[in-house]
C-alpha cells in the first residue's frame, strides 16, 4: 500500500523546533523579508547566514525526533511510505525515514550560487568542516558564494510537481500538523485520488471537506495511533 505523508510545522513543534508563524515564533524576532528573501540576502548575506547557522546549532543541541517521526519511520517496514514535508529540519531523516521530499528546502544544506547543483550537507555546528567559511560572503571549496538551501519567499517551489505526483499515486494520504494555509503545500490534498483514504491530524484542525478523516490530536498521539492501525492493515 502506498502511503503519502504531508507534514507541517506542528510535527516539528512537538520536538521543540521553533515555528515561523505561531506567537513567539521566528517571525516575531526577525523581519521575514530580511532573513527569507532574495532581497534580504542581497542586502545582508551575513545576517541570513547567521540566522540559519543559529537555527542549526539550536536544532542540534535541543531538538530530537518525537514519537510521530519515529512512528512514520517504523511504518516503512509495512508499507511504501513517502514523506512530503514543509519543514526544513531533518527530523524525519534522523528518525529513520528514507523517502523524504522537502518542499521548502533543507536547513542542514547550502548550495553554490554559481553552480546550484553543488549542494553541501553541513554538520550541526561547524560550516568549516565542509571547507566552508563563515565570513560575510560565505564561499564553498571552489571559492564560489553559497546561500542557504532554502526556498525564499517569492521563489518557486521546485519540488511541488514531484510532490503532486506522489499524492496522485497514493492509497492513503496523511496530512499532519499544518494549518492548510501555506501554499502551494496546502493544495496537495486536491491531488489525492478519489479512491484514497485521507486523514488530517492536527490538534486545531482547519475546516476540510467531509471526505477527510479528521483526527483532532497532537501528532505524537494521533499519528502514533493511526500508524498502528495501518500496520494492522498490512497483516490482513
Amino acid at each position: 500500500m502506498k502511503v503519502v505523508i504531508s507534514s507541517g510545522a506542528g510535527v516539528s513543534a512537538e520536538s521543540g523546533m521553533m515555528t515561523y508563524r505561531d506567537a513567539g515564533g521566528l517571525w516575531d524576532n526577525y523581519p521575514v523579508m530580511e532573513v527569507a528573501s532574495d532581497e534580504g540576502f542581497a542586502k545582508n548575506p551575513k545576517l541570513i547566514h547567521q540566522f540559519y547557522s543559529n537555527l542549526r546549532t539550536k536544532m542540534a543541541a535541543n531538538v530530537k525526533p518525537n514519537a510521530a517521526h519515529l512512528a512514520l519511520a517504523e511504518l516503512e517496514k509495512y508499507h511504501d511510505v513517502r514523506i512530503i514535508t514543509q519543514n526544513v529540519d531533518d527530523l524525519h531523516e534522523r528518525a529513520g525515514s528514507t523517502n523524504v521530499l522537502h518542499l521548502h528546502g533543507e536547513l542542514m544544506k547550502v548550495r553554490s550560487m554559481r553552480h546550484p547543483e553543488r549542494v553541501y550537507t553541513l554538520p550541526c555546528d561547524e560550516l568549516s568542516d565542509k571547507g566552508l567559511t563563515t565570513t560575510v560572503d560565505t564561499v564553498d571549496p571552489y571559492g564560489d558564494h553559497v546561500r542557504p538551501h532554502i526556498v525564499f519567499f517569492g521563489e518557486s517551489v521546485p519540488n511541488f510537481e514531484p510532490a503532486c505526483h506522489m499524492v496522485e499515486d497514493a492509497d492513503v494520504v496523511i496530512v499532519i500538523g499544518t494549518s492548510l494555509v501555506v501554499y502551494p503545500a496546502a493544495a496537495l490534498l486536491q491531488y489525492a485520488p478519489q479512491s484514497a483514504k485521507v486523514y488530517y491530524v492536527d490538534p486545531r484542525p482547519a475546516k476540510v471537506p467531509s471526505w477527510v478523516n479528521v483526527i483532532a490530536e497532537p501528532a505524537t498521539v494521533g499519528v502514533t495511533r493511526l500508524v498502528e492501525e495501518l500496520k494492522q492493515m498490512a497483516s490482513k
